[in-house]
């Protein structure tokens, strides 16, 4: 099932039912007026959504009313918690020499994350404010869970029964704030803007045996214009899994429905697959020419994220966004 938020000029808009195809929709405002009420009372409406999604399924292909890309928000415009780890550790080892900052000891052992700003999040075709071009504006694509309401002391071995859907995400960084912000010891706040997500937001079982062990074992595009930056597989090189990072963040807290939590930057050890962000392209080209020579994104450019299934179907619909 896939599902996405509608803009009906409300803060929070209305939920609809999206067909296999990505072209049609049906509004599902009579089962659940929001994607968050949905997830409130997740069990008694799952079933309501999955009957109205196979009746647009079902019907012919014309039916059900257009989907305009441009009218969808987040599929969670604003969520109770935004909160992304960094379960990739290729790309922490690059991002950290990038900046001249040392890797924690204890990298494969206790998971890196960080919780963000949740109040204000963007819709998948929302521009990108470039701020001051000195504050390196970069992109990192990157797979998220939206998680049901999730006990403390959640194990690991029990943590899928409490993902609800995925999405991707667009977790936007300015890189040249990041050392002075960190170096302060007390997180990302300014270095971080808000996050754009993918146009749907798709149950687990719309991605058969690819879903499996916690992880998403597809590649992941991203463009920067017309030129694939890199397809890195969303399952290779994922150190902890999704289940793997909700234990973690449930030690000393419950969640509540409707939290978002993040893969961190998809990253392959392998140089073929390319880059997820442009951290790491440039950080490769240190290592490799003595010098970073490709610069971070400029005004007027464009930026799309995106993920093909086998039957060459776009999943989650594109992130796609310009640089203002």
């Amino acid at each position: 099932m896939r599902l996405a938020t509608l803009d009906d000029g409300s803060r929070d808009g209305t939920l609809v039912v999206v067909h296999p195809n990505g072209r049609r929709l049906l509004p599902a405002r009579a089962i659940a007026p929001t994607l968050q009420a949905a997830l409130d009372d997740w069990p008694r409406v799952r079933p309501a959504l999955e009957a109205l999604a196979a009746t647009l399924r079902e019907r012919d292909p014309n039916d059900g009313e257009p989907l305009e890309p441009e009218r969808l928000l987040a599929p969670l415009p604003r969520a109770y918690e935004w909160i992304d780890g960094s379960a990739f550790l290729h790309h922490v080892r690059l991002a950290r020499q990038a900046r001249g900052a040392e890797v924690p000891s204890t990298l494969a052992t206790d998971p890196l994350v960080y919780q963000g700003g949740s109040g204000v999040l963007l819709a998948p075709r929302a521009p990108l404010v470039l701020g001051d071009p000195a504050w390196g504006l970069d992109f990192e694509a990157e797979i998220a869970v939206v998680l049901a309401d999730t006990p403390r002391g959640t194990r690991a071995a029990a943590a899928g029964g409490y993902v609800r859907l995925l999405m991707l995400a667009n977790d936007v960084t300015y890189r040249n704030l990041v050392p002075a912000e960190l170096a302060k010891g007390f997180g990302f706040l300014c270095s971080k803007p808000a996050t754009a997500f993918s146009p749907f937001a798709i149950t687990p079982d719309e991605l058969g045996t690819a879903w499996r062990d916690g992880r998403v074992h597809l590649r992941i595009r991203t463009y920067r214009g017309s030129e694939l930056q890199g397809d890195p597989d969303a399952g290779e090189g994922m150190h902890f899994s999704f289940y793997d990072l909700i234990a973690h963040i449930t030690q000393t807290r419950a969640l509540t429905a409707g939290t978002i939590l993040g893969s961190g930057t998809v990253s392959n050890v392998d140089a073929a697959r390319g880059v997820a962000c442009l951290a790491e392209k440039r950080m490769r080209e240190q290592l490799e020419h003595g010098e970073m020579r490709t610069p971070f994104l400029r005004a007027g450019e464009r930026v799309r994220i995106e993920m093909i299934g086998p039957s060459s179907q776009n999943l989650f619909g594109s992130i796609e966004q310009e640089v203002v």
